[in-house]
C-alpha cells in the first residue's frame, strides 16, 4: 500500500488547496510515483478546480478522471454504496503510486457537521491519516484550539487518525496559533494570510460582468486583481489612485481615461495595473481603438454592458481561488508552505518513506532547495529577453537567488509590464550608462594589460553585457552569471576564460550534463566545450566532473569511456583514455574510477560481470567521461531522446567562479534550474575557499 495523507477541513474557505499543493510538492521530493485522489466531486460538466490544479503538477501522471471517487449526487443517493466505490477507486490509484494525496470535500453541497463526519469515515476506511486544515482568519488561538479538539473528537468517533494540524490564513501571531494547537497532541503549523491567494484574476472577474476582451494579451488574464479604481474623476486624480494590480473601471465613453491609464501602465513612474473594464456598453471611438492597436498595448481592456455601480458591485463580489491557470498564485502558495511548514517533520509524522530512486523532479527540487537555503546573487546579462524575465519572476518569488538584470531599465520595465511579470525586487543596470562600468573597466584593463588592452578598449568591452556581468562576478558584486538565451556559447564564456580563469590545478574549462533518467541522475562530461581533449585534459575533465557530482549529492563512480573495455582493444584513442585514467588515479587515489570501459559495461551490471568482474565502477557508474566532444554530444542527445531523459545543462566546471551558458532554445524552467545550479556552485566555491 502506498503512503497516503488525507487533507481535510471542518468548513469552507480554509485555503485547503494551498496546503494540499504544498503537501504534494513535498511528497514529490520523497516519492518516485505520486498520485492524487479526490473522494467526492461536484457533478456536471464543470471540472473540480482543486483536482485540476493538483493533477497538473509535474509529479502526477494519472489523469483527472482516474483520480475521482464519486459525485455528491451518489453520496446523497446511497452513502454506503458511495463509500464502497470511493475505497475501491482509491485502491486502484494507490496500486499505481508510492504516495497518495487525498483531498477532502469542499463544503459546497452537504451541511458542515455531516460533511466532516463523512470525510472522517472515508479517511478511516482508507486507512489514511488526516492532516486537518483550519481557517485562522480573524480567529484567536483559543478558537483554533477548540475547533481542532472538536475535529479530533469526531475523527476518533469514526476511528480516524489525526496526524497534524495546519492553521491557514492566520491574521495573528503564528507562534501563538502553533502554541495553542500543540495542545491537541500532534504536530502543528501555521500559515499567515496571503492576500494574493484570495485575489481574483482578471479571468475570474470577466464572467461576473459578462465581459468581452476588446484588446490586450489573453495570457495576462491570469494576473491577480488587488483592488478596483472607479475612474469617475479627472485624469490627474485617477493617476493618484492607481496601485499595483488594480483594475480600473471607467465608462466606455471616457477614451481619455483609457489612454491615460495605458500610458501610466507603461511608465516606470506609475504602478502596473491589471486591466481596464469599460462599462455602459459604449464602444471606444474608432480612432482611439486604432491608436491602441498601433501601440501594441498588452494590457487587457474588457467591455461590459453593465453600468458603473453594477459593474463595481459584481467585480467586488468575486473571490479568487488557487487554480491551474494562476502561475503567480501557485508560486506564492508553494513559497508560503515551504517557509512556514517543517516538511521533514510533517512527512516523518505521516511516515512517508523516502524513495531510493532519484527522479528528474526530485533532482530539480534538490537544486531549488539548496539554492534557497543559501540565496546567492546571480547576474543575468540578457535582462530584456522574455524568457529571462519570466524566469526572474519565478526565481524572485521562490527566493532562489537575488538577481541583477542587465539592460535598459526602461525597456526591462516596459517588457515586464507587457508580460505581466514582477521583477521589481531585482537590481536593474544599464551597462551603457551605469557609473559602475568605469570601475569594472579599470579592473578589466589591469587584468588584460598583458594582452595590450588599454583603458579605452576596456571601457568599450564592459559595455558588452557578457563582459559587464563577468566583471561583476570577478569583483564579487555577483556570485555567478547565467547567459546564452540569445547569445552564443563563445560570447558567454570568452570573458570568463579571459578574466575569471580556471581553478588552480585544472588546465581546462569543461562541461557536464545532469542526465535525469526515470529513477537516477547521471553525470555526462564533456559534451559541450572541448572537441578533442588530450589525456591530461581528459583527466582534468574527469576530476572536475567527479567534484561536480559531489557538489550535487551524487556519489562519484567514474567511467572513462572508450570503444574497448579493459585490455580488450588497442589503438591511439584507447591509449589516451588509459593514460587519462592513470593520471586520475595518481591525482585522486580515493576516487573510484575505471577505464578504458565501454558504455554498456559501465551502466549494466550484467554486462559488467562478464567484461570487468569485481570492478567497483563497472555496472554502477554515475559519472561518464567521454573521449571527445563528438561522442559525448551525440550520446547525451541519443539518451535524452530515446530514453525520454531530462538533460540539465551544460554546466560549466573548472572556473574559479561560476559562469553558465544556456541553450538558445532554453525554456523558462531550464533558466530557473540553471540559475539554481549556478547558485549551488557559488556556495560550494565559497566553502572551499
Amino acid at each position: 500500500m502506498a503512503n497516503s495523507v488525507y487533507v481535510a477541513s471542518v468548513e469552507g474557505a480554509t485555503g485547503k488547496s494551498t496546503v494540499a499543493l504544498g503537501v504534494l510538492q513535498q511528497l514529490s521530493r520523497r516519492a518516485e510515483r505520486v498520485a492524487v485522489f479526490r473522494p467526492i466531486v461536484r457533478p456536471g460538466a464543470e471540472r473540480d478546480y482543486v483536482l485540476e490544479l493538483l493533477t497538473a503538477h509535474d509529479a502526477v501522471e494519472l489523469t483527472y478522471e482516474e483520480c475521482v471517487g464519486v459525485s455528491y449526487e451518489q453520496v446523497h443517493a446511497d452513502p454506503e454504496a458511495a463509500l464502497g466505490v470511493i475505497v475501491q477507486r482509491f485502491h486502484e490509484v494507490a496500486e499505481r503510486a508510492d504516495a497518495v494525496l487525498v483531498v477532502g470535500s469542499d463544503y459546497t453541497d452537504v451541511g458542515t457537521p455531516t460533511e466532516f463526519s463523512f470525510n472522517a469515515k472515508i479517511a478511516a476506511n482508507l486507512g489514511t491519516p488526516v492532516l486537518l486544515v483550519l481557517n485562522g482568519f480573524r480567529r484567536g488561538p483559543g478558537d483554533l484550539r477548540a475547533i481542532a479538539e472538536l475535529a479530533a473528537g469526531e475523527l476518533r468517533v469514526h476511528h480516524g487518525t489525526l496526524a497534524a494540524v495546519v492553521a491557514n490564513r492566520v491574521t495573528g501571531e503564528l507562534s501563538e496559533a502553533v502554541g495553542a494547537l500543540a495542545g491537541v497532541g500532534v504536530p502543528a503549523f501555521a500559515l499567515p494570510e496571503e492576500p494574493v491567494l484570495s485575489q481574483p484574476t482578471v479571468a475570474d472577474l470577466m464572467p461576473a460582468v459578462a465581459g468581452r476582451l476588446l484588446s490586450g494579451e489573453p495570457a495576462l488574464l491570469s494576473r491577480e486583481v488587488t483592488g478596483l479604481v472607479v475612474a469617475g474623476m479627472t485624469m490627474p486624480n485617477v493617476l493618484d489612485r492607481l496601485s499595483d494590480g488594480a483594475a480600473v473601471v471607467t465608462a466606455g465613453d471616457r477614451p481619455e481615461v483609457v489612454l491615460g491609464v495605458l500610458m501610466a501602465h507603461a511608465s516606470l513612474n506609475f504602478p502596473q495595473i491589471s486591466a481596464v473594464f469599460l462599462n455602459g456598453g459604449f464602444e471606444l471611438p474608432a480612432q482611439v481603438q486604432r491608436l491602441i492597436d498601433g501601440l501594441g498595448a498588452t494590457l487587457p481592456i474588457i467591455d461590459t454592458g453593465l453600468d458603473t455601480q453594477a459593474t463595481s458591485a459584481a467585480l467586488t463580489a468575486v473571490r479568487g481561488r488557487l487554480a491551474k491557470g494562476s502561475p503567480r498564485k501557485i508560486e506564492a502558495a508553494l513559497t508560503l508552505f515551504e517557509r512556514n511548514v517543517d516538511s521533514t517533520a510533517l512527512l516523518d509524522q505521516l511516515e512517508v518513506v523516502r524513495s531510493s530512486a532519484v527522479t528528474p523532479l526530485m533532482f530539480e527540487h534538490q537544486l531549488i532547495d539548496e539554492a534557497v537555503a543559501h540565496r546567492k546573487h546571480i547576474v543575468l546579462p540578457e535582462g530584456e529577453e522574455e524568457r529571462i524575465l519570466r524566469a526572474a519572476d519565478t526565481l524572485l518569488r521562490r527566493g532562489v537567488a537575488d538577481l541583477t538584470l542587465l539592460g535598459n531599465p526602461v525597456a526591462i520595465g516596459a517588457k515586464a509590464a507587457a508580460l505581466g511579470v514582477d521583477v521589481t525586487a531585482a537590481r536593474l543596470i544599464d551597462p551603457e550608462h551605469d557609473p559602475l562600468g568605469a570601475e569594472l573597466a579599470v579592473e578589466l584593463q589591469r587584468l588584460r594589460a598583458h594582452r595590450g588592452v588599454d583603458l579605452e578598449r576596456a571601457r568599450e568591452l564592459v559595455r558588452d553585457v557578457s563582459y559587464f556581468g563577468t566583471m561583476m562576478v570577478q569583483l564579487g558584486l555577483a556570485d555567478g552569471m547565467v547567459s546564452g538565451a540569445v547569445h552564443t556559447t563563445a560570447h558567454t564564456i570568452r570573458p570568463a576564460l579571459e578574466v575569471v580563469k580556471t581553478v588552480p590545478g585544472v588546465s581546462v574549462v569543461s562541461s557536464v550534463f545532469f542526465m535525469c533518467l526515470q529513477n537516477q541522475v547521471l553525470v555526462y562530461g564533456d559534451c559541450a566545450v572541448n572537441p578533442d581533449p588530450t589525456a591530461e585534459q581528459l583527466a582534468d575533465i574527469a576530476l572536475s566532473s567527479a567534484a561536480t557530482a559531489v557538489a550535487f549529492g551524487i556519489e562519484p563512480r567514474v567511467a572513462m569511456l572508450s570503444y574497448s573495455t579493459g585490455t580488450s582493444g588497442s589503438g591511439e584513442e584507447v591509449e589516451k583514455v588509459l593514460k587519462a585514467t592513470s593520471i586520475v588515479r595518481d591525482r585522486a587515489p580515493e576516487l573510484l574510477v575505471e577505464g578504458p570501459i565501454q558504455y554498456d559495461a559501465a551502466i549494466d551490471a550484467a554486462v559488467a560481470r562478464t567484461k570487468l568482474p569485481g570492478s567497483p565502477v563497472a555496472g554502477r557508474a554515475t559519472v561518464f567521461v567521454f573521449p571527445d566532444l563528438n561522442t559525448g554530444n551525440n550520446t547525451y542527445k541519443a539518451v535524452q531522446r530515446s530514453a525520454n531523459a531530462v538533460a540539465v545543462g551544460p554546466v560549466l566546471q573548472g572556473l574559479r567562479k561560476p559562469v553558465n551558458d544556456l541553450s538558445r532554445g532554453a525554456t523558462v524552467r531550464d533558466i530557473v534550474n540553471t540559475v539554481a545550479i549556478t547558485a549551488v556552485q557559488a556556495e560550494q566555491g565559497a566553502r572551499s575557499e
